[in-house]
């Protein structure tokens, strides 16, 4: 950010007063440059080194509270933690989960459309756990299982694609059989 502001305010020296206070406005609107900006008593634009330095010394360190004066430090830090991982969930079950918008109207079936998603997610959560990969990873893997639909005089029969190794593998570590190859037989009604 110091390299950013310093680049900006680079050849401010030979702007014009309001020219300088423009571009003083514009950094104003930019809260991380912003807390880093001095004006001279001159109203040249110069770099808060001493503030500089300051947010230096707090470079990747958090402060972190707790209600709980029992609790350690790591299992502060560990409960931060998981909060990010509740608000990924929450933000996957809004977009990944389509959880929204609900076109429900009686309270049960809200219920239940929630305690379905919740659902879905955790089963997201349980694959991605056994298996260390994404959802997306894992959906575009599993996509690639197919089922055609073949007539013929003999009759209808539908039948899975070939199954590539990526998948057999995500299915073996989740422990979940491979579908059977042929999947509907009919035979023509006389």
């Amino acid at each position: 950010m110091i390299a950013a502001l310093e680049e900006t305010i680079s050849g401010s020296d030979q702007l014009t007063v309001t020219k300088r206070a423009e571009l003083r406005g514009k950094i104003s609107t930019m809260p991380g440059l912003n807390r880093f900006l001095r004006v001279t008593p001159g109203g040249l634009l110069r770099t808060d080194l001493g503030k500089a330095k300051a947010e230096e010394n707090l470079d990747g360190k958090y402060l972190l509270r707790s209600a709980d004066p029992q609790m350690s430090a790591e299992d502060i830090a560990a409960g931060y933690k998981q909060l990010l991982e509740v608000e990924r969930g929450w933000r996957d079950m809004k977009s990944v989960l389509d959880l929204r918008p609900v076109y429900h109207r009686l309270e049960e079936r809200i219920r239940a459309h929630v305690i379905l998603c919740w659902l879905a997610l955790l089963l997201v959560r349980v694959a991605e756990n056994q298996t260390g990969q994404t959802w997306p990873a894992m959906r575009r893997d599993l996509q690639r299982i197919a089922i055609g639909t073949f007539t013929g005089p003999a009759g209808t029969f539908r039948q899975r694609t070939d199954i590539p190794k990526t998948t057999r593998d995500l299915l073996a570590t989740l422990k979940i059989g491979v579908p059977r190859k042929i999947h509907e037989l009919s035979t023509p009604e006389p």
